[in-house]
């Protein structure tokens, strides 16, 4: 895969971590569904963006970041 790839995917991650910051911290959503889909999707894209680039210690947090949305998503659920 192009590199450019890479990047764009890391760039809509980068988006996606701070639209749910902007969106929750201005009262615009809770935290619920949206909120830890804007953060899976966000793990997941940064995830996607810093593999090639052997940024580990980065990689690394972004996997648990999703990984986390993922835990909040099922506890969610289990509340409904």
């Amino acid at each position: 895969m192009n590199m450019l790839i890479y990047d764009i995917f890391g760039w809509i991650g980068m988006i996606l971590v701070l639209l749910a910051y902007l969106l929750l911290s201005t009262g615009k959503i809770s935290n619920g569904v949206l909120y830890q889909l804007l953060n899976l999707f966000a793990g997941v894209f940064m995830a996607i963006g810093l593999f090639p680039k052997n940024a580990w210690f980065s990689f690394t947090l972004q996997v648990f970041w999703a990984l986390i949305a993922i835990i909040s998503l099922i506890k969610i659920k289990k509340k409904d």
